[in-house]
């Protein structure tokens, strides 16, 4: 199966319409007020609600409920990423409108069965490396080597540290539960401009990756 691939942290429409061009399958859209990658104020929200041919994810950390369910119509977000200590319950309360994927900060060791109550409440998980406070877009990978014991058939995305480099390393690796490839940092120019050229560039190296592997494995 091809890998998804989502590019977080859009702030402007020339770069939104340049995934779409380039066949991303999720923009990514932060309203984390702290976070220096915030798409309010920048990205006009009717511009994101009108653009079609990809799917828009809204990333929120310990927010109020109804202010997410809002961002949700006036964005027309396909789906909510929650990256905070939200709880199973406020998971299923999204869920009512809107798949969840379900963020956790992986550090030097993990605990996957502190993960199985988010299971029935949410469509994905996530996965980001721990830094300090931080709830993400650090450019910090963690050792991927600890996905080998993940003990689910609930289907994540991979992010963390994430740059062009890794599109082979990626495409090799044997993670049945392994949705999509979530990029932020390594490809920018500044916090929430995209450096469209590294993005067009991953995609195809990642495309065109999966397609030989593919291809090995029917010949």
């Amino acid at each position: 199966m091809e890998l998804n691939i989502k590019v977080c942290g859009i702030t402007r429409e020339q770069d939104l319409q340049a995934l779409v061009q380039y066949g991303v399958n999720y923009a990514g859209f932060i309203f984390y007020e702290r976070s220096p990658r915030l798409v309010t104020g920048k990205l006009d929200a009717a511009t994101v609600r009108s653009t079609t041919g990809i799917k828009k994810a809204g990333v929120f950390v310990d927010e109020d409920l109804q202010a997410v369910q809002q961002q949700v119509a006036d964005y027309g977000l396909d789906l909510v990423q929650l990256h905070g200590n939200e709880t199973p319950e406020y998971c299923a309360a999204i869920r009512k409108a809107v798949p969840v994927v379900k963020a956790f900060r992986i550090g030097e060791q993990v605990s996957w069965q502190q993960l199985e109550p988010f299971i029935p409440v949410s469509d994905y998980f996530l996965f980001d490396t721990a830094v300090g406070k931080s709830y993400g877009g650090t450019g910090q990978q963690f050792n991927w080597d600890l996905l080998k014991s993940y003990p689910f058939s609930h289907p994540f995305f991979l992010s963390g540290g994430i740059g062009p480099e890794h599109a082979a390393a990626l495409s090799e690796l044997e993670l049945p539960a392994l949705f999509a490839v979530d990029v932020n940092s390594r490809f920018e120019t500044a916090p929430g401009v995209k450096d469209i050229e590294k993005v067009q560039g991953f995609v195809e190296a990642v495309r065109g990756s999966s397609t030989i592997n593919f291809l090995n494995q029917k010949n």
